[in-house]
């Protein structure tokens, strides 16, 4: 038996919604979870043992709209899906951005010190790259400041957004004693770093930490063993780079002595 393609079930479902609530000059609109269970059982009753709530996630993170969706959006814009409340939506138009690694950034090279059990097993998706970051203490480094992971795929939930999952949840101290909160998203290579998870890692940060400074970071990777880190800030509802490092995991004995010493006037 051929396996069920839920991603097409998923782009009959999300373009009906989006056909029921937009009109021409439409900039934002809002849907519950029982529309989703109703338009399945109008255009997509195969998938019987739907999850309703990962339609929108799917849209959210893994998957593009539909095609019709994507022509009506104006030049420099895009519609993004925003958790909205419980069981709640919202598609949106947003500024068109994406935040990719700058091709001219010198790669700074780090001892590797992954776990060789890691490196054998470890693909090239967000999991993998979670680990390495945390196992070569790269926030450490891009931040300069003393982490430590308070806890990954954390599941909870933010006011006027709903659930959400932050990728990784790390706690910093600086030289003065001052405590940070830093979520982290990461990337694999084809993904990229969009508004929706960016904002509510902030949001969460700020609800649920407020005695604590926010330092959101996001991680991809990037070929050759390379990674780049980026700080973000939303700035108006948009997306700021605060800055950006790219690093290199390279054997201890491939350092080069002399690219070392030259980093410190970087």
């Amino acid at each position: 038996m051929a396996k069920q393609d839920n991603g097409a079930g998923y782009d009959r479902i999300i373009e009906k919604i989006f056909r029921d609530h937009y009109t021409d000059g439409t900039t934002e609109f809002q849907f519950i979870r029982r529309e989703i269970v109703q338009t399945r059982d109008q255009v997509a009753p195969e998938l019987v043992d739907l999850n309703p709530g990962d339609v929108p996630y799917a849209y959210r993170y893994r998957r593009p709209l539909p095609s019709y969706i994507l022509k009506t959006q104006p030049i420099g814009l895009e519609w993004v899906i925003e958790g909205a409340g419980r069981s709640k939506y919202k598609f949106k138009l947003v500024r068109f951005q994406r935040i990719r690694p700058r091709p001219d950034l010198v790669q700074i090279a780090i001892p590797d010190a992954t776990p060789e059990l890691i490196r054998a097993y470890a693909l090239d998706d967000e999991q993998a790259l979670l680990a390495i970051v945390r196992y070569n203490r790269l926030i450490d480094t891009f931040l300069g400041l003393t982490t430590y992971s308070l806890q990954n795929h954390l599941r909870t939930t933010v006011k006027g957004i709903g659930q959400i999952e932050i990728d990784e949840l790390y706690i910093g101290l600086d030289k003065r004693g001052c405590h940070y909160i830093i979520p982290v998203q990461a990337k694999g290579g084809k993904d990229q770093i969009g508004i929706v998870q960016t904002t509510q890692d902030i949001r969460f940060v700020e609800q649920k930490f407020p005695g604590l400074r926010a330092r959101a970071v996001a991680a991809q990777f990037m070929d050759g063993s390379v990674i780049a880190l980026f700080e973000l800030a939303l700035v108006d509802d948009e997306i700021r780079v605060v800055e950006e490092r790219h690093y290199r995991l390279v054997p201890a004995r491939d350092l080069d002595r002399i690219a070392i010493r030259a980093y410190r006037d970087e």
